[in-house]
C-alpha cells in the first residue's frame, strides 16, 4: 500500500542493531527481501521485513542455520518444529560441554599429565551399560564370596551409582573420582576385608544385630559432638558403654581379649575411602550425605588403645 511506511537499509539496522552488510546479505539471500525499492534504486522494507529481520537475528543468536530460518520464515517448516529439534541438539552438546569441563576441572586440580587426563576422558564418555559393568564387577568383588551364606543384595542396590542421563558438572566429577575408587585394587580388598568382618560379628545365633561399627558409632556420638578427649577420664563410661553393648550383643565377656577383638575390626574398618565412596555416591545419585563414621571410629580407637596394655595398642 502506498501509505505504509518504508525503511530504506540505513534505518532498519539502526532498528534491529544489525550491521547494513549483514542486512543486505540477508536480502541478497531471499531471506528478508526488500519490500521495494526507491526511484534510486536502494532497497526499501516495510514492517513485515523489520518483524521478520528480527526473527532472523533470534533464531541466530540461539544457532540455528541460515538454511533452517529460511524454511520457517518461508514457512515450509514450523517454528516449533525447528525450536525443539534444536532444543534436543543443544542438549547434547551441554552434555558434552559438561563432561568436557569435569574432566578438565579435575586434571587442572590434580595437575595431570597426558596418560591421566586421557584416562579420565575415558571414565567420563563410559555408556551406561559400561558404568554398570565397571561398578558391578567393583561390588561382586566386595560382596561375593564361594557361597550364600551372607548375602547383600539391598547393600549392593544401595552402593550402586546412577548417573542421570544429563548429570550436571559435580555429578561428572563425583563418577571419575568414584570409578577410580572402585578400580583401586587396595580400595576393594579393604572393602571386601570390611564385608566379611561384618558377616563375621553377625555369625552368631538369635536376630540380626548391628556390626562393630555401628555399635560404635551409635555409642560415641554424642562424646564425640560435645569434643570430649578420647583419652581423658570423662571418656571412660564412654568407652565402657560402648564395649558392654558389643560384649552382650556376642554373649561374651567384657575383658581385654574383647577389647583387642573389637579394636582388630574397628581398624580393619577404619578406611576413609568408605566415606568418601559413600559421599561420591551421594553426589551422584542427588540423595543427601550419610553421617561419616571414620571420625568415629577413630575417637574409639584412640580412647580403647589409651586404655589398653603397651603390648596391645
Amino acid at each position: 500500500m502506498s501509505g505504509e511506511v518504508r525503511y530504506p537499509i540505513g534505518d532498519l539496522a539502526r532498528r534491529t542493531g544489525l550491521s547494513v552488510k549483514t542486512i543486505r546479505y540477508y536480502a541478497d539471500c531471499g531471506i528478508v527481501p526488500p519490500t521495494d525499492r526507491s526511484p534510486t534504486g536502494y532497497r526499501l522494507f516495510d514492517a513485515e521485513a523489520v518483524a521478520r529481520l528480527d526473527l532472523v537475528r533470534t533464531l541466530r543468536d540461539l544457532g540455528v542455520d541460515l538454511s533452517t530460518i529460511r524454511r520457517v520464515v518461508d514457512r515450509e517448516v514450523a517454528l516449533p518444529e525447528v525450536a525443539a529439534a534444536h532444543a534436543e541438539a543443544l542438549a547434547v552438546q551441554i552434555r558434552v560441554l559438561r563432561l568436557r569441563q569435569a574432566v578438565l576441572t579435575v586434571a587442572a586440580r590434580r595437575g595431570s599429565g597426558p596418560a591421566e587426563v586421557d584416562d579420565l576422558h575415558r571414565l567420563a564418555r563410559l555408556t551406561a551399560r559400561e558404568r554398570g559393568h565397571l561398578v558391578g564387577d567393583f561390588l561382586a568383588t566386595v560382596f561375593e564370596g564361594p557361597d550364600d551364606k551372607h548375602p547383600y543384595r539391598g547393600a549392593v542396590v544401595s552402593m550402586t551409582p546412577e548417573l542421570p542421563e544429563d548429570p550436571s558438572t559435580e555429578q561428572v566429577q563425583a563418577w571419575l573420582e568414584l570409578a577410580e575408587l572402585c578400580r583401586e585394587p587396595t580400595f576393594r580388598a579393604s572393602m571386601r576385608r570390611m564385608v566379611r568382618q561384618h558377616a563375621a560379628d553377625h555369625d552368631v545365633p538369635g536376630l540380626p544385630r548391628p556390626d562393630a561399627v555401628a555399635v560404635v558409632r551409635d555409642g560415641v556420638a554424642d562424646a564425640l559432638a560435645a569434643g570430649l578427649d578420647p583419652t581423658g577420664p570423662e571418656a571412660e563410661p564412654v568407652v565402657t558403654a560402648v564395649t558392654d553393648r558389643y560384649a552382650r550383643l556376642h554373649d561374651l565377656p567384657d575383658d581385654a581379649d574383647l577389647r583387642r577383638r573389637l579394636l582388630d575390626r574397628l581398624r580393619m574398618a577404619n578406611d576413609p575411602r568408605r566415606d568418601r565412596y559413600l559421599d561420591l555416591l551421594s553426589v551422584i545419585n542427588g540423595w543427601s550425605s550419610g553421617d561419616a563414621v571414620a571420625p568415629a571410629v577413630d575417637w574409639f580407637i584412640r580412647a580403647v588403645g589409651a586404655r589398653m596394655p603397651d603390648p596391645a595398642r
